[in-house]
């Protein structure tokens, strides 16, 4: 009889916690599996938030979470506290995802007991070392210590390869973003904010959080919205704003007492997908978004001069415009009046997933501990 083997994942945030529910979902259904879930709680009112949406009920919550904390204090604190849930599990792998501080200090961990690790999302890059920061050093990091890497696109694939990390370890299985979304989109979806758009205007989505981008970046691209919003009476903004304190005060100062703009709290995974997919077009700095998008058919400003996932550029359903505000308004303007521009970006093809990466990475895991003798197919 073949042993089932024990998956531990760990996550803190989010967008780890969308990212990863449909995969810690298939492995509870799966026996051939013992699934550990440990969370951080890196951001904690948030994450609780996607746990709550999956039904997920963690086994062990580090609930590391303090206010102002600083990036060492998070890595430090998850190196710690994921150590002893490490020695008293004796996992056969470890699952992370992405590039948070969670992912880097939990992979470290790991690397310290010498469990393998196995990295979904693993490969992205903008080779530019504080660009977005700290991300973008997490997932290189990351990547360095992995053994296993499932990596969403061929482009991915391909930056992995250049560093020089093994073939046989890599599988391009798409991104399991696009899993989660097929579960949380509902054609009868109610949200109190829609109730405040007219249904012949149309609603621009934004989000902006990045550290990168806060203080007088975020307000130059908040004010060049507003300009475009003067400009075109039947169009509204919507705004979840982030917790952080710097993104309260800019996004308050700059649209407080705007009729078309709505700023309202934080949303959960089955609010954003299902506001996404009403809006008109989003603007964000999010990596996610960038992922969610094209499979809904909408455009993405993305507010960023870089990002690691180009093939959204390439494929046209994104556009980089950064922060600077002449970029931001002739985006913006170019999509709300030139419907040629509008149609060619909601029509691009979706590089990023088919709904089946969490497929892939589980067959992929039998595969790598010889449970299978075939190489499982990859997302083309």
């Amino acid at each position: 009889m073949i042993k089932a083997i024990k998956v531990m994942t760990v996550f803190g945030t989010r967008p780890e916690a969308i990212k990863m529910a449909p995969i810690v979902q298939a492995l509870q259904r799966n026996p051939a599996f013992v699934p550990v879930t440990v969370v951080s709680a890196q951001h904690r009112e948030m994450l609780d938030q996607a746990l709550q949406v999956f039904n997920i009920h963690p086994d062990y919550d580090l609930d590391i979470m303090r206010a102002g904390q600083s990036l060492a204090q998070i890595t430090s604190r998850v190196l710690l506290a994921l150590g002893d849930v490490l020695t008293r599990e004796q996992p056969d792998i470890v699952l992370v995802h992405g590039d948070t501080t969670t992912t880097f200090a939990a992979c470290l961990a790991a690397f310290y007991q010498q469990v393998p690790v196995g990295h979904v999302e693993a490969g992205l890059r903008t080779w530019a070392k504080y660009n977005p920061f700290p991300e973008e050093m997490n997932r290189q990091l990351t990547d360095v210590l992995a053994d296993l890497y499932f990596a969403p696109t061929a482009q991915s694939r391909d930056n992995l390869l250049l560093e020089h990390h093994a073939a046989a370890h890599i599988f391009v299985t798409g991104n399991t973003a696009i899993d989660a979304l097929h579960e949380t989109v509902n054609a009868q979806y109610h949200h109190d904010v829609l109730d405040k758009i007219p249904a012949n205007q149309r609603m621009i989505l934004v989000t902006m959080h990045r550290r990168e981008n806060q203080g007088e970046p975020m307000r130059r691209t908040l004010n060049a919205m507003l300009d475009v919003l003067r400009a075109h009476s039947d169009v509204n903004i919507v705004y979840p704003v982030h917790l952080s304190p710097a993104v309260q005060r800019v996004a308050h100062a700059v649209f407080d007492g705007q009729e078309r703009v709505h700023l309202i709290e934080p949303l959960d995974v089955v609010d954003f997908h299902n506001l996404a997919a009403r809006s008109y077009f989003i603007m964000s700095d999010s990596g996610g978004v960038q992922e969610e998008a094209p499979s809904l058919g909408k455009p993405v400003l993305v507010l960023r001069d870089t990002t690691e996932r180009p093939e959204g550029v390439a494929a046209g359903t994104l556009r980089l415009v950064g922060t600077d505000p002449d970029r931001v308004r002739t985006a913006m303007t170019q999509l709300l009046d030139d419907p040629a521009v509008y149609n060619q970006m909601a029509g691009a093809r979706n590089p990023y997933g088919d709904g089946h990466a969490t497929e892939r990475i589980l067959a992929a895991i039998q595969y790598h501990f010889g449970v299978t003798v075939t190489r499982p197919a990859e997302f083309s």
